[in-house]
Parts: structure tokens; sequence; C-alpha cells
């Protein structure tokens, strides 16, 4: 029997091409550029002890966009977590204060934010309310719950398991870590795997791109959408734990823009916000460049304002890049 192939015309991948099989590329490349640049113009910004600032400085952010990665990547968006985590912060605090353990605490916050996901991902799939509004809702009622669970006034905490991840340590003897990057680091290689290596990863792209193919196909559309907004519930508790350790106080007026940072770091990390395409990868990179960009910025003496100027500007561009690239792929 003869196989018949396609001719080789000798023709390799084009620079879209290469884009769309591997979106993180260009942030990576972006992060170094700016890192050059910045180190060009300013003389402490290749500082071990600023990089180390600048890293503390993104993980709570990181760890919100990267649940918000799994909720982008099957076409949805969620306004709602930066308050679900502030909300959680609230809840161990409070626990912790009133002489509760403080794994029982940090279990119970977790648990909040998971149910919270939870709820999200019923109203989705089950009353197929759109993402945007249910999360704006919840954005309300959250922001509402959290200032009446704090009374208005910041809820600190000594608890050592509750601000654990903000305990320091010094790598080869001048970099500073905290435990809080290990946690962030542990959790985007399990998403990584998760979303790579795992039957339900390929589901959360395949509902992304084309729920109904997806589902003619035998996935299980709606409970993908649930799993993933209740692990993405998850994270954003974990958010909340990062966030005690660097602050020992649940505010109720923390991250009030967590929410928008958060899907700023995704987009500029390449995940489409048509859902379908993206990796945990771009969104860290984006999450840095967004960390690295207000530190630069602010080492030059630039205005607060145009710092956030120049971040609209780069997430514009970045929706306009992905919006051309699906349209000519």
């Amino acid at each position: 029997m003869t196989t018949l192939r396609a001719p080789d015309t000798g023709e390799r991948p084009g620079a879209r091409e290469f884009l769309l099989r591997a979106p993180a590329v260009g942030p990576a490349l972006a992060l170094l550029v700016a890192i050059a640049v910045f180190s060009v113009f300013t003389d402490t910004f290749l500082n071990p002890d600023n990089l180390s600032l600048v890293v503390q400085q993104s993980l709570v952010i990181a760890t919100l966009a990267l649940g918000q990665t799994l909720i982008i990547l099957t076409g949805g968006i969620d306004l709602a977590n930066a308050s679900a985590a502030v909300l959680a912060t609230l809840i161990m605090a409070k626990l912790a204060l009133g002489g509760a353990p403080g794994f029982l605490a940090l279990l119970l916050g977790i648990a909040a934010t998971a149910a919270i996901g939870a709820v999200v991902g019923t109203l989705v799939t089950q009353v197929r309310l759109p993402p945007f509004i249910v999360t704006l809702g919840m954005l309300t009622m959250l922001t509402a719950v959290a200032k009446l669970v704090a009374d208005g006034e910041a809820v600190p905490t000594g608890d050592a398991l509750l601000t654990w991840l903000g305990t320091r340590r010094y790598l080869f003897g001048g970099i500073e870590i905290t435990y809080g990057m290990t946690l962030a680091l542990l959790l985007y290689l399990g998403v990584w795997y998760a979303l790579t290596r795992t039957a339900w990863g390929k589901h959360v792209y395949a509902v992304g791109n084309a729920p109904e193919s997806a589902r003619l196909a035998g996935i299980k559309v709606n409970r993908t959408l649930l799993s993933v907004y209740v692990v993405a519930g998850v994270i954003f508790g974990l958010a909340a734990w990062q966030a005690l350790g660097r602050v020992p106080n649940a505010d109720p007026n923390a991250y009030q823009l967590g929410n928008l940072d958060s899907i700023t770091a995704v987009v500029l990390g390449g995940t489409s916000l048509f859902g379908g395409r993206g990796s945990v990868l771009g969104t860290l990179m984006g999450a840095l460049i967004v960390a690295v960009l207000r530190s630069g910025l602010t080492q030059l003496g630039v205005d607060a304002l145009y710092q956030d100027v120049a971040t609209g500007a780069l997430v514009i561009a970045a929706v306009v890049v992905d919006r051309v690239t699906r349209r000519n792929g």
C-alpha cells in the first residue's frame, strides 16, 4: 500500500504560527526587554534586594491571576476574585482572633472561597448566566460583606500559621525569598501539570475553544466549568493566605483593583480573553511584567498615574495582538 504525503515545500512556521503554539514566548521577551531597559537607566534595579521585592510585590496578584487564567481559558471572567480573597483574610483573622486554631481558620477561609466559586459556577452552568454579570454582582456583595465582617476596620492577626508564608530565608547568602514565593511556584507548577498533562486540562481548553464541539465530543462541559470555578476559588483562598503573610492585617479595603490587576496579568501573559488559548507560564510572565514596570518606573521618578496609563496601553495592545492573531490564524 502506498502512503500519500503532502509535498514538503520547505516552508517553516512563521512568527504568527509560532506565537499561536507558544503564547508565553512574547511575554517572556517583553519581560526581558523591560528588565534590560530598567537596568540600563537605573542603578538599583538589578540589586538582588530590589528583584526580591519585585517578586514579593507580585505574589498575591500572580496567584489571583493563576485562578483567573483557568476561568478565562474557558471563555469566562471573574471580577470578584480579589474581593473573595479579601473576605477570606477577614474570616481567617477573625477566627484566629477569637481563639480558633490557625489551621482551622486557614481551612475555613479557603473553604469560603471554594464555596463562592461553586456558587458562581452553578449560576453559570445551571442558570446560564454570563460569568461577567454573575461575578460583577458577587463583587458588590462580597465587598459589602467584607466591610460588615470587619466592621469597617482592619483585623490584625499574629497567628504563626496565618503569617507563615511571610517567613524570609536567604539563598546563596544574599537573595531573600519567602515561603509565599515557594507556594506560588508550586501552585503554578501544579496547574501547569494539570492543564498540559491531564484529561481535565484538555477538557478545559476544549470547552474554552468550542463548547458545543466539546459537548459533541463527549466532554461534560458543565462539570468541567464548575470544577474550574471551584479550583480557582481554592487558589483565591491561598492568595488570601499569601496576603496575610505579606501584611499581617486583614483589611476590607485591600486589593480594590486586584481583580483588574489579575486580568491585566493574564492578558499580558498571552491568554486569550476569548478562551481556549493561553498558558500559566505566560500569566506568570504577565504578573512579573506589571511588577517590573511599576518598580522600574517608580525608580525613574514616573508618577503613579502615568504608570497606570502605560499599563493600560499595554493591555489594549495585548488584546489587539490576540485579536489579530486569532483572525489570521
